[in-house]
C-alpha cells in the first residue's frame, strides 16, 4: 500500500469520529440542560471542538493526496498539518468558552442536583469513545498514519473526560453540588490543554522541526551500512506523513563512481526499510580528502 493509498484509509478513521462526537455531542448538549449539568454541557462542548478536530484531519487528508503541481514540487502534505492548526484556535476558543460557563455556575452553583440520567450517558459515552479508539488506533498502526494515531489518543483523552464527568455528576447527585462545575472548569482546562498541544505539535512540523531520538535511530542505521566510513552531516524533516532526509558519508578515495553509487542504493534501501515513506538524498565524499564549493576562494 503506497503513500496516498493509506491517506484514502485513514479517512474511515476521520469519518468514524466525526459521526460519533456528532450523535454524542448533540446527546450530551441535550441531556445536559434537560438535566442540570455543566459537566455533561462541557463535555458535549469538548465534543464539538472533537468534530472540528476531525473535520479539519479528514480535509487535510483529502487535499494530501492531491500530487504534485506546478506550484507544490513536494506535494500537498503539510495541508493535514495547517488544518489541526487552524483547529488547535478553535478548540482554544471553546475551552474559554467552556471555563468562563464553570466560572460562572461556581460562584452562582445551581442548587438543584443534575440528573442521575447525566451520568449514565457520560459512561456510556467513555465506553463508546474507548471503542473508537482502539479502531483508530489499530487503523494508524496499519496505514502508518501520525494524523490518525492523534486522532486516536484524543478519542482516548475523550474517553477519560466523559469517565471524569460521570464521577463529578455523581458527586454532585449524592449532594455536593459544586463537584459538577468544579468537573465542567477542569474539562475546560484539558480542551485548552489539548489545544496548546496540537498548536505545538504542529508548529513544530511546520517549522521543520524533527526528533532528536529519531536522527540516532536513523544514524545509527547509516553508519552499518558497509562501506560508509563516517556520518558526516544529516538532516531531516517532516511533510505530512513523508520524511525527507539529507545526508553526507564519507567512503573509501579508492571507489569508482560504481562503487560509491552501490553504496548510497544499500543506504536507502536500508532506511527506506526502517522508514518506508521517506524520501533519501545521499552525497558520497571520499574520505581523507578535503574538498572546496565552486564558490569558495581558493588561497594562492
Amino acid at each position: 500500500m503506497d503513500l496516498y493509498s493509506n491517506l484514502r484509509e485513514g479517512e474511515r478513521g476521520a469519518w468514524l469520529s466525526i459521526w460519533t462526537y456528532l450523535v454524542l455531542s448533540a446527546v450530551k448538549l441535550v441531556a445536559g440542560y434537560i438535566g442540570s449539568s455543566e459537566a455533561l454541557k462541557a463535555d458535549g462542548l469538548n465534543n464539538t471542538t472533537d468534530i472540528i478536530a476531525s473535520i479539519a484531519i479528514l480535509i487535510g487528508l483529502r487535499i494530501s493526496q492531491k500530487p504534485p503541481d506546478e506550484n507544490h514540487h513536494y506535494g500537498h502534505l503539510r495541508a493535514e498539518t495547517v488544518a489541526s492548526l487552524i483547529a488547535a484556535f478553535i478548540m482554544a476558543f471553546i475551552g474559554i468558552e467552556v471555563l468562563i460557563n464553570a466560572g460562572k455556575s461556581m460562584v452562582h452553583p445551581i442548587v438543584t442536583p443534575p440528573s442521575l440520567l447525566t451520568a449514565v450517558i457520560a459512561i456510556i459515552s467513555a465506553a463508546v469513545m474507548f471503542l473508537v479508539y482502539r479502531f483508530n488506533l489499530k487503523l494508524s498502526e496499519r496505514i502508518g498514519s501520525e494524523a490518525i494515531r492523534a486522532a486516536a489518543y484524543d478519542n482516548r483523552s475523550d474517553a477519560l473526560v466523559s469517565a471524569g464527568t460521570a464521577i463529578g455528576i455523581g458527586g454532585a447527585v449524592i449532594g455536593f453540588p459544586i463537584i459538577d462545575a468544579i468537573t465542567a472548569f477542569i474539562i475546560g482546562i484539558l480542551i485548552i490543554y489539548t489545544a496548546i498541544q496540537i498548536f505545538i505539535t504542529n508548529v513544530y512540523a511546520l517549522t521543520d522541526g524533527f526528533d532528536e531520538q529519531e536522527v540516532e535511530n536513523i544514524s545509527g542505521v547509516i553508519r552499518a551500512v558497509r562501506g560508509v566510513i563516517e556520518l558526516k552531516e544529516f538532516k531531516g524533516r517532516m511533510h505530512g506523513n513523508l520524511m525527507f532526509v539529507d545526508l553526507t558519508v564519507t567512503v573509501d578515495p579508492m571507489l569508482n563512481v560504481i562503487e560509491s553509487h552501490r553504496i548510497t542504493e544499500d543506504i536507502e534501501r536500508t532506511i527506506l526499510k526502517e522508514k518506508p515513506f521517506s524520501v533519501v538524498m545521499v552525497h558520497i565524499e571520499p574520505e581523507g580528502i578535503e574538498l572546496h564549493s565552486p564558490t569558495e576562494k581558493q588561497s594562492p
